[in-house]
């Protein structure tokens, strides 16, 4: 391996391959901690776009979500002091939790009435959500830190069974996906469910019939309009769960646009994805593996003139590696991933003549 590492440009390439898969088992908790929330909000977008309506609001739904989560939880917490139960669980959590999914709901709800009942461009409509969100959340959040309201703790990752974490070559990637938070957990099982009731169930049949053809699907008796209002705010759900977990599972305090972004590489991982939920996660995974692989090069980076060219590499580059790749994997399927046909398109019901 020495005289294949030692050939110009093709060795290092080699050599951080080599490295990478490696590093893997190591940084895999890492990363799927970070493509959590990404993957949530890729769900939101999915339950929007599958649907007909696009949805580039889910980042001022995250952060809506995050602060009422963290908020809530912090208020509770003073008024029901309680121990942590297992994996954390207080209903200061719990109610923090709940009141994250409801605001949530409740922006997707605005949104479905902009979108779908007033035909409002929907573009516009995710981008006031987004700018009201930071607005509003920086504006509280300034208000109420001065005041130092205590944290309410936060959901703690599953302990798996020695048994099942050292099962040899596949133990790592065990521990990486079900090692988590309750939050976190729900994701999983969300992808999965998700992906099979797309295609295997009526509500599937027809959220695909209502986002590719809604005038043939209103000629077979489905409700256009219900559906997409249905779906819109149910989508909902997922980006409060994704800013939920920002603040009450991976951290326990909220700042000021703490989303980074998160709500739009969730639809770029989406439209990479093809739309589906499994392969929406997937590259969630993909464009959060540079969060791992900064960690792992700062602790233990490879030997030779590889590892001091990565260790050389400011901290910041690595940090913004993400929206990099992010771009790079769109520009690469721009025109081959095919979005739902009537996805962006107001729909209107033709008039029962008299």
């Amino acid at each position: 391996m020495e005289a294949i590492y030692g050939i110009p440009v093709i060795g290092m390439v080699i050599q951080f391959v080599v490295y990478l898969v490696s590093a893997l088992p190591v940084i895999a908790p890492t990363v799927v901690a970070a493509a959590t929330p990404i993957a949530l909000g890729a769900l939101c977008g999915f339950m929007n776009e599958r649907s007909g309506v696009v949805n580039i609001g889910i980042e001022g739904m995250m952060l809506t979500a995050a602060f009422v989560a963290w908020w809530t939880a912090s208020l509770v917490a003073q008024l029901i002091p309680m121990a942590p139960g297992p994996l954390g669980v207080t209903p200061a959590l719990l109610i923090g939790l709940l009141a994250a999914i409801g605001a949530a709901m409740a922006v997707s709800a605005v949104h479905a009435w902009l979108s779908i009942t007033v035909r409002a461009d929907q573009i516009i409509s995710g981008t006031i959500i987004n700018i009201f969100a930071v607005g509003i959340t920086g504006y509280l959040n300034l208000l109420i830190s001065q005041h130092s309201p205590p944290s309410a703790g936060q959901f703690q990752r599953i302990r798996l069974p020695t048994a099942i974490a050292d099962v040899p070559v596949v133990g790592w990637l065990f521990n990486a996906l079900l090692g988590v938070g309750p939050i976190g957990l729900t994701l999983l099982i969300s992808v999965v469910l998700l992906q099979v009731l797309l295609f295997r169930s009526r509500w599937g049949l027809r959220t695909r019939a209502v986002g590719e053809h809604p005038k043939a699907a209103e000629t077979v008796g489905i409700d256009v309009i219900a559906m997409r209002y249905r779906n819109v705010i149910l989508g909902g759900v997922f980006a409060g769960l994704a800013g939920a977990y920002l603040t009450i599972e991976f951290g326990n305090a909220f700042q000021g646009e703490m989303t980074s972004g998160r709500g739009f590489i969730a639809l770029a991982a989406l439209i990479f994805g093809r739309w589906t939920p499994v392969g929406a996660f997937g590259a969630a995974l993909l464009f959060t593996v540079a969060s791992g692989l900064e960690r792992s090069i700062r602790f233990a980076p490879p030997e030779g003139d590889l590892g001091a060219l990565l260790t050389a590499i400011p901290s910041q580059f690595y940090g913004a590696l993400p929206y990099l790749i992010t771009i790079i994997v769109l520009a690469g399927v721009v025109g081959r991933s095919v979005a739902p046909a009537a996805v962006g398109r107001p729909y209107e019901r033709e008039s029962r003549a008299a």
